[in-house]
């Protein structure tokens, strides 16, 4: 018996874990990257809602520029890799619908979210403790903006792991 196939298992149909970490790639790379972070800058207003959240997704930026300091380059890119890493693991292991006992897509969008919210606190904390200047004190500080900005962005990654398997 082989043990790749699977009887009664539809393999085109997409798991929460990846939908929600391919979200949390996309939101990375895309919202993350130098160019968007410097459009974010230069053309939005941080007084309205509008601007102060187009700059929020820049938050984990990653840079491949050599202007910036190596240590900069490191603790960015950890950061953003550590973002990514962390929501698969955590919508790996936070309980899914079927196993929640309110069953359905609401559990799964709030599982969504709340991975991603926990996954940006967590990649702030530990970049920040790998860094350059580590400290308690600015791992805390970072643990909150990881955090707001996880409660900000994750609504996407819990709508990506709606309707998938878990």
């Amino acid at each position: 018996m082989p043990l790749t196939s699977r009887a009664g298992v539809d393999r085109r149909r997409s798991t929460a874990t990846g939908t929600g970490t391919l979200a949390a790639l996309v939101l990375v790379a895309v919202c993350g990257s130098s160019g968007y972070a410097r459009w974010a800058e230069r053309s939005t207003d941080p007084n309205s809602a509008g601007g102060w959240f187009l700059r929020l997704l820049a938050w984990p930026t990653w840079r491949l520029d050599s202007s910036a300091p190596l240590e900069t380059l490191f603790t960015d890119g950890l950061r953003a890799l550590l973002l990514i890493v962390l929501t698969g693991v955590l919508l790996y292991l936070l309980p899914g619908p079927q196993s929640a006992p309110a069953s359905g897509l609401l559990s799964q969008f709030f599982s969504g979210w709340g991975a991603y919210v926990f996954a940006a606190g967590f990649a702030a904390v530990l970049a920040t403790l790998f860094g350059d200047d580590p400290s308690l004190f600015a791992a805390f500080q970072a643990a909150g903006t990881g955090a707001g900005y996880g409660f900000f962005a994750g609504w996407v990654v819990g709508i990506a792991s709606l309707g998938g398997r878990a």
